[in-house]
């Protein structure tokens, strides 16, 4: 029998994962309130840099703020809407963003942006994005000068429709950051007859694209073989890969512009 909160007794779930803790907190749920902030994230499929264990609950209007081990409660001034997803009550995606305005450094709101605003691929397929800019602008106006609004309008900025994943959005943030110009995400590239690639990030001025290796690059076969006939489709279409890693966006990232800047040099008297 598991305890996951107060009160509450629950048999076969995952309290590691999202979904199930908030169902097991289900029957604690008041009318009106519902999972926001990081919790909301997780059910939306958000990409935070890491999980929270808390489960995050804001109440209706005019209501106290939930309080219970494991629960992050909170209350609001204003009416918010709710959506239902999984069946269960939730606070939309654009509000949520706001939300996590106030924990996240601003990259990485800039991240959780992208990946609102861009649909999720599923082999030539692109499911609806959860919001869209004007989705975004219009709750940054709506949270005005509460907590993370300077956060709001730095990232509001620089979201950008096509990243896939939160690597992708970070090093193209570093990138400008460090005055480099923008890349663009994902953007088809044909490399041969009957072949069009997506990069993760290209440069089509100097060809050059930026592929992100994770640990499933390095540790599954199968994908470290698809990565070099990938590698090598775009050097056979003269593209020169820059391969970035966890290390060069987190532990030496000068060291990896620094990289980049070489390989724009190289290309440029190339050219």
């Amino acid at each position: 029998m598991q305890r996951p909160f107060t009160g509450v007794r629950a048999v076969g779930l995952d309290l590691e994962a999202v979904l199930d803790r908030c169902r097991a907190y289900e029957p604690l749920l008041r009318q009106g309130d519902a999972f926001s902030h990081e919790t909301a994230a997780g059910l939306y499929g958000l990409p935070l840099p890491s999980p929270s264990r808390s489960v995050h609950v804001l109440a209706r209007i005019g209501s106290a703020r939930p309080r219970s081990r494991g629960v992050t409660g909170h209350t609001t001034r204003t009416a918010v809407p709710i959506r239902v997803v999984h069946g269960l009550p939730v606070v939309p995606p654009a509000i949520v963003w706001c939300q996590l305005a106030a924990s996240l450094r601003r990259e990485d709101l800039g991240a959780v942006g992208d990946a609102l605003v861009t649909g999720r691929r599923g082999g030539r397929n692109r499911a609806s994005a959860l919001a869209t800019l004007d989705d975004l602008r219009g709750a940054v106006r709506t949270w005005g000068s509460g907590r993370g609004a300077r956060n709001l309008a730095w990232a509001l900025l620089r979201v950008r429709v096509g990243a896939e994943s939160r690597p992708e959005s970070l090093t193209r943030l570093l990138l400008v950051e460090h005055h480099l110009p923008e890349p663009i995400a994902n953007d088809p590239t044909p490399v041969r007859a009957g072949l069009v690639l997506h990069p993760d990030l290209k440069w089509e001025r100097w060809r050059i694209v930026l592929e992100y290796e994770g640990d499933g690059h390095r540790t599954s076969r199968s994908q470290w073989q698809r990565d070099i006939r990938r590698q090598r489709d775009f050097e056979a279409a003269g593209w020169a890969v820059i391969r970035v890693t966890s290390h060069d966006l987190f532990v030496d990232p000068a060291d990896f512009v620094a990289r980049v800047r070489d390989v724009i040099a190289l290309r440029c008297r190339g050219s």
